[in-house]
């Protein structure tokens, strides 16, 4: 079936779905009608999705969104950071996209959905053209009782570690090969590529050491095939239900490495500190943008009583942050832009007596040893005629201090 013909079958279903049913009790309806179609009917609709997902592929669009009032009937897809309806598809009327969303899902997952308004899950379709398959980190949610889909392309092609171009003490920090043990956060905003790094530095680990990592996420991303490493994916809902959870039994599974998805509460966060105090190297991310402010939502995080031991944990086991941007380019790309933290024995001390505002200026005057500030790395990419000086100036996190650099390169 072709990507025409398919469309052809979400109409006919979507023209079936009572007018007068609204909310909870219109989607019931959907999920209930298509458990009940054949299953050449349900793979042609799949088909028709996959068919938006190839073309998300060709345009190298990194997003595609669809479903509710907001998409206005469109199919959207993110390219090199600027998200468009593209116009040579028809428009989708709700009911259509209703249809096709509701198709990828199973019945426990729409009943999920329904009690939690929102679903998170992975998706993968067959690239016929690469002969690879294609995974997705899909997200489902309401919109005025109608719903959308959000997708994110995951790379099917790990990024070499050596092309991130960290200095070597921090690659050395980030290896199990050099450092049995610490934490180290990846951390930046949604889109940031915080996954792409991390999938890197964790194939590094695969390559060099005989080892075993424990992956647990929200959902499972990029699936790693165990090189010299036994790798192990645990996915949140799926093979464990939170991240402390997941955390706690990995304890019993003999990690060497823990990589858990996202430290996203209290709860989560203590019990990392916990693994990595016990001996284990243990990578997370945050959704912050230096690492100050990582080191700041940690804390904030724990309640006030409990803040003091928390931080002297913290500095005892925290070994890096590698903050990150993704900078739209010159050239019309995207380009990485990053700030690297590498804890001393100056750093430590500042954690420790709660002096955080003083580890911007360690990490600034660190740049031997392989530290260097957000707004350092925004005007060396300036400097090279990578970004232009508007991108650098909106991406800084201290835009006074960035003026003060780009003013003296000159």
């Amino acid at each position: 079936m072709d990507f025409e013909s398919t469309r052809s079958i979400v109409n006919k279903l979507a023209s079936d779905i009572p007018p007068h049913l609204f909310g909870e009790a219109r989607h019931v309806f959907i999920g209930k009608y298509l458990d009940e179609q054949p299953d050449e009917i349900k793979m042609g609709i799949k088909t028709h999705l996959d068919g938006l997902l190839d073309r998300m592929r060709k345009l190298e669009a990194s997003d595609i969104d669809f479903g509710g009032p907001g998409c206005a009937k469109r199919i959207w897809f993110r390219v090199f950071g600027n998200k468009k309806p593209e116009m040579n598809l028809k428009d989708y009327s709700l009911d259509e996209t209703d249809v096709i969303i509701n198709n990828i899902i199973t019945s426990t997952e729409r009943e999920k959905l329904l009690t939690q308004r929102n679903l998170d899950f992975s998706y993968r379709v067959f690239d016929e053209e690469n002969k690879t398959w294609a995974r997705f980190r899909a997200t489902i949610y309401f919109e005025l009782n109608h719903l959308a889909l959000n997708m994110r392309r995951i790379n099917e092609q790990i990024i070499p570690f050596r092309e991130f171009g960290f200095h070597d003490d921090v690659a050395k920090a980030l290896s199990l090969k050099y450092q049995k043990s610490g934490l180290i956060l990846v951390t930046g905003i949604t889109g940031s590529g915080k996954s792409t790094t991390l999938d890197s530095i964790i194939d590094a680990n695969n390559r060099t050491m005989s080892s075993h990592i424990i992956i647990i996420a929200d959902p499972v991303e990029y699936v790693h095939e165990s090189i010299k490493a036994i790798v192990k994916h645990r996915e949140i809902g799926r093979d464990v239900h939170s991240f402390k959870e997941g955390t706690i039994q990995a304890l019993r599974q003999d990690p060497d490495i823990i990589v858990i998805g996202e430290m996203r509460d209290a709860e989560t966060i203590m019990t990392v500190l916990e693994v990595v105090d016990s001996g284990h190297k243990v990578f997370s991310t945050l959704h912050t943008s230096s690492a100050l402010e990582s080191i700041d939502r940690i804390l904030g995080e724990i309640s006030p009583d409990e803040q003091d031991r928390i931080r002297e944990r913290l500095a005892d086991v925290l070994t890096a942050v590698i903050s990150q941007k993704l900078i739209p380019s010159l050239d019309g790309r995207l380009v990485l832009a990053k700030e690297v933290l590498l804890t001393n024995s100056s750093i430590k001390t500042a954690i420790r007596n709660n002096n955080i505002g003083e580890v911007y200026q360690i990490i600034q005057q660190s740049n031997a040893g392989g530290m260097n500030t957000m707004e350092q790395d925004l005007a060396r990419l300036n400097s090279t005629n990578t970004i232009s000086y508007f991108e650098a100036y909106i991406n800084a996190n201290n835009k006074k201090r960035f003026e003060e650099l780009v003013k003296y390169s000159y």
